[in-house]
Protein backbone atom coordinates (compact mmCIF):
# COMPACT_ATOMS: atom_id res chain seq x y z
CA UNK A 1 0.00 0.00 0.00
CA UNK A 2 2.02 2.75 -0.96
CA UNK A 3 1.99 6.58 0.22
CA UNK A 4 -0.11 8.47 -2.18
CA UNK A 5 -2.06 11.95 -2.92
CA UNK A 6 -4.47 12.41 -5.32
CA UNK A 7 -6.21 15.97 -6.42
CA UNK A 8 -9.17 17.73 -8.67
CA UNK A 9 -8.97 21.24 -9.67
CA UNK A 10 -13.10 21.18 -9.77
CA UNK A 11 -16.09 20.27 -11.78
CA UNK A 12 -15.58 22.03 -15.05
CA UNK A 13 -11.80 22.84 -14.61
CA UNK A 14 -10.09 21.88 -17.92
CA UNK A 15 -8.29 18.57 -18.51
CA UNK A 16 -5.29 20.99 -19.73
CA UNK A 17 -5.00 22.37 -16.04
CA UNK A 18 -4.11 18.77 -15.13
CA UNK A 19 -0.38 20.03 -15.65
CA UNK A 20 -1.08 22.43 -13.11
CA UNK A 21 -2.20 19.97 -10.82
CA UNK A 22 0.95 17.57 -11.65
CA UNK A 23 3.53 20.61 -10.52
CA UNK A 24 2.01 21.06 -7.57
CA UNK A 25 2.42 17.59 -6.45
CA UNK A 26 5.89 17.09 -7.91
CA UNK A 27 6.49 19.92 -5.17
CA UNK A 28 4.93 18.16 -2.25
CA UNK A 29 7.42 17.32 0.34
CA UNK A 30 6.72 14.62 1.97
CA UNK A 31 5.50 14.58 5.41
CA UNK A 32 4.52 11.90 7.86
CA UNK A 33 1.54 13.44 8.29
CA UNK A 34 -1.58 12.31 6.98
CA UNK A 35 -3.53 15.43 6.94
CA UNK A 36 -0.71 17.96 6.34
CA UNK A 37 -0.44 15.95 2.77
CA UNK A 38 -4.30 16.44 2.15
CA UNK A 39 -3.61 20.11 3.15
CA UNK A 40 -0.58 20.68 1.38
CA UNK A 41 -1.85 20.99 -2.11
CA UNK A 42 -4.72 22.39 -1.28
CA UNK A 43 -3.03 25.73 0.01
CA UNK A 44 -1.16 25.63 -3.17
CA UNK A 45 -4.55 26.01 -5.23
CA UNK A 46 -5.67 28.67 -3.04
CA UNK A 47 -2.79 30.75 -3.61
CA UNK A 48 -3.20 29.91 -7.81
CA UNK A 49 -5.54 32.12 -9.01
CA UNK A 50 -6.78 29.76 -11.53
CA UNK A 51 -8.66 27.94 -8.88
CA UNK A 52 -11.99 29.21 -7.48
CA UNK A 53 -10.15 28.64 -4.08
CA UNK A 54 -8.69 31.43 -1.72
CA UNK A 55 -7.53 33.22 -3.91
CA UNK A 56 -9.14 33.77 -7.29
CA UNK A 57 -12.75 32.77 -5.39
CA UNK A 58 -15.72 34.30 -7.52
CA UNK A 59 -18.04 36.51 -5.70
CA UNK A 60 -21.34 36.58 -4.41
CA UNK A 61 -24.19 38.53 -6.48
CA UNK A 62 -23.54 41.62 -3.73
CA UNK A 63 -19.77 41.67 -4.88
CA UNK A 64 -18.51 40.11 -1.37
CA UNK A 65 -16.40 36.62 -1.53
CA UNK A 66 -16.97 34.06 1.28
CA UNK A 67 -15.22 30.99 1.12
CA UNK A 68 -15.78 27.98 2.55
CA UNK A 69 -13.19 25.03 3.38
CA UNK A 70 -12.87 21.73 5.41
CA UNK A 71 -10.78 18.95 6.47
CA UNK A 72 -10.83 15.51 7.70
CA UNK A 73 -9.43 12.49 9.04
CA UNK A 74 -10.02 9.72 11.35
CA UNK A 75 -13.04 10.94 13.20
CA UNK A 76 -11.30 14.63 13.52
CA UNK A 77 -13.55 16.97 11.15
CA UNK A 78 -13.10 21.06 10.94
CA UNK A 79 -14.67 23.72 8.07
CA UNK A 80 -15.40 27.04 8.19
CA UNK A 81 -17.95 28.70 6.54
CA UNK A 82 -18.33 31.94 4.05
CA UNK A 83 -15.31 33.20 5.90
CA UNK A 84 -14.08 36.52 4.68
CA UNK A 85 -10.66 38.25 4.00
CA UNK A 86 -8.12 35.42 4.92
CA UNK A 87 -6.01 33.98 2.47
CA UNK A 88 -5.88 29.96 3.34
CA UNK A 89 -9.17 29.21 4.69
CA UNK A 90 -8.22 25.52 4.65
CA UNK A 91 -5.65 26.10 7.30
CA UNK A 92 -8.58 28.06 8.95
CA UNK A 93 -10.55 25.02 8.77
CA UNK A 94 -7.83 22.75 9.88
CA UNK A 95 -7.44 25.49 13.44
CA UNK A 96 -10.61 24.68 13.85
CA UNK A 97 -10.74 21.09 14.51
CA UNK A 98 -7.39 21.29 16.20
CA UNK A 99 -7.81 23.90 18.12
CA UNK A 100 -11.25 24.56 19.23
CA UNK A 101 -14.03 23.02 20.74
CA UNK A 102 -16.11 23.03 17.71
CA UNK A 103 -16.27 21.21 14.20
CA UNK A 104 -17.73 24.19 11.93
CA UNK A 105 -17.63 28.16 12.65
CA UNK A 106 -19.39 30.45 10.07
CA UNK A 107 -19.52 33.77 8.64
CA UNK A 108 -18.02 36.74 11.07
CA UNK A 109 -17.49 34.44 13.88
CA UNK A 110 -14.74 32.29 11.29
CA UNK A 111 -13.18 35.60 10.30
CA UNK A 112 -13.09 36.66 14.25
CA UNK A 113 -11.36 32.94 14.68
CA UNK A 114 -8.81 33.05 12.01
CA UNK A 115 -7.89 36.91 13.35
CA UNK A 116 -7.61 35.53 16.69
CA UNK A 117 -5.13 32.66 15.59
CA UNK A 118 -3.07 34.73 13.46
CA UNK A 119 -4.59 35.14 10.17
CA UNK A 120 -3.92 38.74 8.56
CA UNK A 121 -6.60 40.52 6.32
CA UNK A 122 -6.27 39.15 2.54
CA UNK A 123 -8.21 40.37 -0.40
CA UNK A 124 -9.22 37.03 -2.37
CA UNK A 125 -10.43 39.37 -5.48
CA UNK A 126 -8.86 39.40 -8.54
CA UNK A 127 -9.95 40.88 -11.77
CA UNK A 128 -10.75 38.09 -13.48
CA UNK A 129 -13.54 37.05 -10.59
CA UNK A 130 -14.55 40.29 -10.14
CA UNK A 131 -14.58 39.99 -14.57
CA UNK A 132 -18.01 37.25 -14.13
CA UNK A 133 -19.99 39.27 -11.50
CA UNK A 134 -19.81 42.23 -14.04
CA UNK A 135 -20.89 39.96 -17.03
CA UNK A 136 -23.69 38.70 -15.06
CA UNK A 137 -24.86 42.19 -13.97
CA UNK A 138 -24.99 43.07 -17.89
CA UNK A 139 -26.90 39.95 -18.73
CA UNK A 140 -29.38 40.55 -16.31
CA UNK A 141 -29.66 44.10 -17.13
CA UNK A 142 -29.76 43.42 -20.80
CA UNK A 143 -32.30 40.95 -19.98
CA UNK A 144 -34.45 43.28 -18.47
CA UNK A 145 -34.57 41.13 -15.66
CA UNK A 146 -34.39 42.78 -11.93
CA UNK A 147 -35.30 39.65 -10.23
CA UNK A 148 -31.55 38.37 -10.12
CA UNK A 149 -33.01 35.19 -8.52
CA UNK A 150 -34.25 33.99 -11.92
CA UNK A 151 -30.54 33.45 -13.03
CA UNK A 152 -29.30 31.53 -10.11
CA UNK A 153 -30.15 28.14 -11.35
CA UNK A 154 -26.89 29.26 -13.78
CA UNK A 155 -24.53 27.75 -11.05
CA UNK A 156 -21.05 26.89 -11.82
CA UNK A 157 -19.75 25.26 -9.41
CA UNK A 158 -15.52 24.08 -9.10
CA UNK A 159 -14.24 23.08 -5.21
CA UNK A 160 -10.80 22.26 -5.20
CA UNK A 161 -9.56 19.07 -2.87
CA UNK A 162 -7.67 16.50 -1.73
CA UNK A 163 -7.56 13.09 -0.36
CA UNK A 164 -3.83 11.70 1.08
CA UNK A 165 -3.16 7.49 2.13
CA UNK A 166 -0.08 7.88 4.38
CA UNK A 167 1.23 5.19 6.32
CA UNK A 168 -2.75 3.38 6.02
CA UNK A 169 -4.28 6.49 7.55
CA UNK A 170 -6.65 8.93 5.34
CA UNK A 171 -7.56 12.55 4.92
CA UNK A 172 -9.53 14.61 3.07
CA UNK A 173 -9.56 18.63 2.43
CA UNK A 174 -11.57 20.59 0.26
CA UNK A 175 -11.95 25.10 -0.61
CA UNK A 176 -13.94 26.79 -2.44
CA UNK A 177 -15.57 30.27 -3.31
CA UNK A 178 -18.75 28.71 -4.28
CA UNK A 179 -20.91 28.13 -6.99
CA UNK A 180 -21.44 31.44 -9.21
CA UNK A 181 -23.97 33.02 -9.24
CA UNK A 182 -24.97 32.99 -5.88
CA UNK A 183 -26.39 34.80 -2.57
CA UNK A 184 -24.62 36.45 0.33
CA UNK A 185 -24.44 33.49 3.13
CA UNK A 186 -25.10 30.60 0.57
CA UNK A 187 -23.98 27.31 1.44
CA UNK A 188 -22.87 24.27 -0.38
CA UNK A 189 -21.34 21.04 0.03
CA UNK A 190 -17.91 21.29 0.39
CA UNK A 191 -18.11 22.12 4.53
CA UNK A 192 -20.45 20.00 5.59
CA UNK A 193 -19.68 16.42 6.52
CA UNK A 194 -20.58 13.70 4.37
CA UNK A 195 -21.56 16.29 1.87
CA UNK A 196 -18.52 17.54 0.03
CA UNK A 197 -16.05 15.36 2.22
CA UNK A 198 -15.86 12.50 4.34
CA UNK A 199 -12.55 10.56 5.56
CA UNK A 200 -11.95 7.42 7.99
CA UNK A 201 -10.47 4.06 8.21
CA UNK A 202 -11.72 3.01 4.94
CA UNK A 203 -10.94 5.41 2.80
CA UNK A 204 -11.32 9.67 1.93
CA UNK A 205 -13.41 10.66 -0.36
CA UNK A 206 -14.03 14.66 -1.86
CA UNK A 207 -16.92 16.21 -4.17
CA UNK A 208 -17.20 18.71 -6.27
CA UNK A 209 -19.60 20.17 -8.36
CA UNK A 210 -23.68 21.62 -7.66
CA UNK A 211 -23.21 21.58 -4.17
CA UNK A 212 -27.06 21.59 -3.65
CA UNK A 213 -27.37 18.41 -4.78
CA UNK A 214 -24.35 16.93 -3.54
CA UNK A 215 -25.35 17.80 -0.12
CA UNK A 216 -29.17 16.77 -0.62
CA UNK A 217 -27.63 13.19 -1.65
CA UNK A 218 -24.99 12.73 1.29
CA UNK A 219 -22.75 11.87 -1.55
CA UNK A 220 -19.38 11.25 -0.12
CA UNK A 221 -20.86 9.98 2.95
CA UNK A 222 -23.09 7.64 0.23
CA UNK A 223 -19.80 6.33 -1.37
CA UNK A 224 -17.73 5.99 1.90
CA UNK A 225 -19.90 3.79 3.44
CA UNK A 226 -20.45 1.32 -0.12
CA UNK A 227 -16.31 0.92 -0.25
CA UNK A 228 -15.79 -2.72 0.07
CA UNK A 229 -19.33 -3.61 -1.38
CA UNK A 230 -17.64 -3.51 -5.09
CA UNK A 231 -14.59 -1.95 -6.95
CA UNK A 232 -14.30 2.08 -6.31
CA UNK A 233 -14.33 2.78 -9.37
CA UNK A 234 -17.40 1.17 -9.79
CA UNK A 235 -19.36 2.56 -6.83
CA UNK A 236 -17.78 6.41 -7.58
CA UNK A 237 -19.44 5.92 -11.24
CA UNK A 238 -22.65 4.64 -10.12
CA UNK A 239 -23.06 7.77 -7.69
CA UNK A 240 -22.07 10.21 -10.12
CA UNK A 241 -23.68 8.96 -13.36
CA UNK A 242 -27.08 9.70 -11.59
CA UNK A 243 -26.45 13.07 -11.38
CA UNK A 244 -27.45 15.32 -13.76
CA UNK A 245 -25.85 18.37 -13.00
CA UNK A 246 -21.76 19.12 -12.36
CA UNK A 247 -20.58 16.28 -10.46
CA UNK A 248 -17.18 15.00 -9.96
CA UNK A 249 -15.55 12.72 -7.02
CA UNK A 250 -11.77 11.80 -6.30
CA UNK A 251 -11.59 8.89 -3.44
CA UNK A 252 -8.77 6.53 -1.97
CA UNK A 253 -8.70 3.38 -0.36
CA UNK A 254 -5.92 1.01 0.88
CA UNK A 255 -5.55 -0.25 -2.29
CA UNK A 256 -7.79 1.57 -4.85
CA UNK A 257 -8.75 5.50 -6.15
CA UNK A 258 -10.66 7.66 -8.86
CA UNK A 259 -11.15 11.08 -10.51
CA UNK A 260 -14.47 10.64 -12.11
CA UNK A 261 -16.57 13.58 -12.88
CA UNK A 262 -19.70 13.98 -15.96
CA UNK A 263 -17.89 16.95 -16.57
CA UNK A 264 -13.72 17.88 -17.44
CA UNK A 265 -11.83 17.20 -13.96
CA UNK A 266 -8.33 18.54 -13.68
CA UNK A 267 -6.83 15.82 -11.56
CA UNK A 268 -3.26 14.25 -10.55
CA UNK A 269 -1.84 11.82 -8.55
CA UNK A 270 1.11 10.95 -7.22
CA UNK A 271 2.72 8.25 -4.82
CA UNK A 272 5.69 8.69 -2.43
CA UNK A 273 8.60 5.95 -1.33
Amino acid sequence: MANAVLVHGGAGSPNSMSSVLDDILKNLKFENNVLNMAISPVMSMEDNPLFNAGTGSVPRIDGSIQMDAAVMSGKEFGSVICIENVKNPVLVARDVMVKSPHIMLSGDGATQFAREMGYGYYNPATERSMERLKKFNEETTKNGMPDKFKFLEKKSGDTVGSVSRINGKFAAAVSTGGAFPMLRGRVGDSPIIGAGIYAGEKGAVVATGIGEEIARNLLSYRIYSQIGEASLGNIVKKEVDSFTVSCGIIAITENEYISYSNTSMAYAYREFQ
